[in-house]
């Protein structure tokens, strides 16, 4: 009975040289074990941790592999769900701790002192819209699709130098309204990662993009500012940042419900707008103001600039930042870098597969989910960066998947045959016209569309 050849020590033999060292380089082992994810007994978690990275990079599901009996671990599945439900894992930490170690050891050594570091904040439908029984599953708006879609918003905290993007850490939102929620949270000890992860994912977007940002400043991520949109920019949210440590460089709604004190008097951006002179010709601004943003009686300095809007030109764009000591072409520059993430929201989804990799229930394996995806963006980063690839992050993703790539049939018969040749001219006294007959005499006895297979090959 003939078997299938296949790769049983995948974590030896089926990581590439660049998957190799970058698990080596940053230490992935330590940054699992600072994130309090050991093993109590069996096998290492790195060796886990390290075949759900490699999955989407082998074109097959879990499934499919322990199904067709390739590339299979020597571990049992159950134990790489009993993995990925972990409580006492603090994800948040694991990826911040990873990309502090990225940028410190790989990114800075490449870059000018005088460059601008950035933290950016955004969040990104994570749709789990096939399964109502989802943990924490909730009615969210979806403002791409400008629809309401089941499962959560993913709000991401991450990092650029404007060359480079890195994702530093993020926690899965439900709504902070039970009545919107379809399912509620697992009860759970207090004490735990998993409890505390579930408990910040019911609060406020804007609440929990600081914990994010406490968790970076923790971590040692060098940044001086913190971009986000209009969604996230009010006076409160702009005092916290700043108390954190980070100066702000945001998009503002134009709403008449939001006041910034100009010449001594609490006024809406529209009314500043209409009040003063704009600049004619092609300036990259219309207006540039001073203001105060007031909360509870502590005030920060800021400049608004006011931008045409390049897809309406009637309209304009708010643009505010607490750094006083730029000019405003530079604020607009600094702001450009939010893109950014935008990007990163796209390789994730198109060709990392987010969201659709995993069908768990638990939110702890979809928490763990999202930071073996986050790693596998890492690397494709440092790989970029550092190799000066003019390929973008998609093609090198296939490049991973071609370099990972499971032996072929035909490929696996070749080699079979070149060791039966090596066998005869080592172990048997036969003259090389001798061996040439035994070989030319089994390929001629072999079926005719194999044989057509082979020469082709």
């Amino acid at each position: 009975m003939t078997k299938s050849i296949t790769q049983n020590n995948q974590n030896d033999n089926q990581i590439s040289a660049s998957i190799r060292k970058f698990f080596t380089r940053f230490h992935l082992s330590s940054a699992l074990k600072a994130a309090n994810a050991y093993k109590t007994k069996g096998f290492p978690v790195t060796e886990i941790y390290q075949y759900l990275f490699l999955l989407i990079f082998s074109n097959r599901s879990m499934y499919m592999n322990m199904l067709t009996g390739r590339n299979t671990p020597t571990f049992a599945k159950d134990t790489v769900y009993r993995f990925m439900k972990m409580i006492h894992i603090n994800w948040i930490r694991f990826t911040s701790v990873l990309c502090s170690r990225i940028i410190r050891d790989a990114i800075l050594p490449l870059n000018d002192e005088n460059r601008v570091n950035v933290l950016i904040i955004d969040d990104s439908m994570f749709e789990r819209s096939r399964s109502k029984k989802v943990e924490l599953l909730a009615k969210v708006y979806d403002h791409a699709k400008h629809a309401y879609r089941y499962g959560f918003r993913m709000l991401t905290l991450g990092w650029s130098d404007g060359s480079t993007f890195l994702p530093i850490n993020s926690i899965l939102l439900t709504s902070e309204k039970q009545k919107k929620r379809i399912n509620e949270a697992a009860i759970l000890d207090k004490r735990t990662a998993g409890y505390k992860r579930r408990k910040l994912s019911m609060t406020k977007g804007t609440k929990a993009m600081l914990k994010l940002l406490e968790f970076a400043k923790i971590a040692s991520i060098p940044a001086k500012y913190v971009l986000f949109d209009s969604w996230f920019t009010s006076p409160s949210t702009i005092h916290a940042v700043k108390e954190i440590g980070y100066d702000v460089v945001a998009m503002v709604k134009r709403t008449p419900k939001m006041f910034f004190r100009y010449n001594g008097t609490d006024i809406s951006l529209p009314k500043i707008y209409n009040q003063n002179k704009k600049r004619r010709g092609k300036s990259r601004f219309l207006l540039s103001v001073m203001v105060d943003v007031i909360k509870d009686g502590e005030t920060v300095p800021a400049k608004v600039i006011y931008v045409r809007n390049i897809n309406n030109r009637k309209e304009y764009l708010c643009i505010i930042s607490t750094d006083i000591t730029i000019d405003e072409d530079e604020i607009i520059r600094i702001y450009g870098k939010r893109w950014d993430i935008e990007v990163f929201f796209k390789i994730c989804k198109s060709y990392l597969r987010l969201s659709k990799e995993c069908h768990s229930l638990s939110y702890d394996a979809m928490t763990a989910h999202v930071a073996v995806v986050f790693t596998r963006y890492m690397m494709l980063s440092v790989e970029n960066r550092e190799t000066k690839d003019e390929r973008s992050l998609g093609e090198l993703f296939l490049y991973f998947s071609d370099e990972l790539s499971d032996i072929t049939w035909i490929q696996a018969f070749q080699v079979m045959l070149q060791m039966f040749r090596a066998l005869l001219v080592n172990d048997c006294e036969l003259s090389d016209e001798k061996i040439c007959e035994l070989t030319d005499a089994f390929m001629s006895a072999i079926p005719s569309v194999l044989k057509e297979r082979l020469l082709a090959a």
